[in-house]
């Protein structure tokens, strides 16, 4: 049986049936451990940002990275209107400013800010002050499928602090790498 007939394409006119429950989806992802990572964007009155694990590298040869967005959040017109954002990823002690942009608590827009030194950037956006990396960048081009955005930055400025351990996502907790953990080598 060719795999042509053992997965027929679907037509632009069948509706879309998911092959998978969204619950079982959303568990499987719980086990993909991941960076945490706080969004910022905005000037001004418009200062806002989210926390996000959905961060990636797209290419080194035009810089660029991807970032996911849930595009009823706050932060989608925000994006929109200023075509740029800043990837925070944060270092271990900085669980703090991940809770802040989650919005736990209710915290919204540029209250989130509070409680972390910020500078400005090339773009205009606010990087944070001894983030494990920051990533100013802007937005090249954005990708709405289903409930979310892809958003492909070109990174403008970059800096790093590499004495510092990461902060990580995992099982719907924060966690730590173990002070025993050293590097094995280049992922490629």
């Amino acid at each position: 049986m060719s795999l042509a007939a053992a997965y027929p394409s679907r037509t632009s006119a069948e509706p879309f049936q998911p092959l998978v429950e969204s619950a079982a989806f959303k568990n499987s992802m719980r086990h993909l451990a991941g960076a945490v990572s706080v969004i910022t964007v905005g000037q001004g009155s418009d200062l806002t940002g989210f926390t996000a694990t959905s961060v990636s590298s797209l290419s080194a040869d035009n810089p660029s990275i991807i970032v996911s967005l849930n595009r009823s959040s706050s932060s989608w017109p925000i994006i929109q209107r200023y075509r740029s954002f800043c990837v925070n990823v944060l270092a271990d002690d900085q669980q703090h400013v991940a809770d802040n942009f989650a919005g736990r608590g209710g915290i919204k827009g540029a209250d989130r800010y509070q409680g972390a030194d910020w500078q400005q950037l090339v773009t205009g956006n606010l990087g944070l002050v001894n983030a494990l990396t920051v990533l100013d960048c802007e937005l090249e081009e954005a990708i709405e499928r289903h409930s979310h955005a892809i958003l492909i930055g070109s990174v403008r400025a970059i800096t790093v602090r590499s004495e510092v351990q990461p902060l990580l996502y995992w099982h719907g907790g924060y966690r730590h790498l173990s002070n025993h953990t050293a590097p094995t080598g280049k992922a490629g």
